[in-house]
């Protein structure tokens, strides 16, 4: 069974950085897309960060490009999101999610998907 545990979240100032890690466990597939979705109160699910296991590519919503970093790191069955520049607007639960078998060119289709295995999100607030 697959399991993913988010952490890291926190309060942080406009302008300031966090960074949000994943743990995971019991992926069947060696190929496989790990990422970051979030939502807000009153918005929809937002996929924002996805990286590939087969090659390391990686992708992001353009709402978070140049301002957000995601990375894996399979020795220690991690992935991390570091988030800087954070707006107000950045505020929400963040979920770490993945989809064994799915090939590095499907990730922008990825982030617009909605996966089925989800880990407990962490909670982002951003203050003025």
């Amino acid at each position: 069974e697959v399991q993913l545990q988010a952490s890291g979240g926190g309060l942080v100032q406009a302008g300031g950085s966090l960074t949000l890690s994943c743990a995971f466990s019991g992926f069947t597939f060696r190929d496989y897309i790990i990422g970051w979705f979030r939502q807000a109160p009153g918005k929809g699910r937002e996929g924002i960060a996805g990286i590939s296991s087969e090659d390391g590519t990686t992708d992001y919503a353009d709402s978070v490009r140049g301002r957000f970093t995601i990375s894996s790191d399979n020795a220690d069955n991690t992935a991390h999101l570091q988030m800087y520049n954070l707006k107000p607007e950045d505020t929400a639960i963040y979920y770490c999610a993945v989809s064994p078998g799915w090939s590095p060119s499907l990730l922008r289709l990825w982030l617009l998907s909605s996966p089925n295995t989800w880990g407990q999100g962490t909670l982002v607030t951003v203050s003025s």
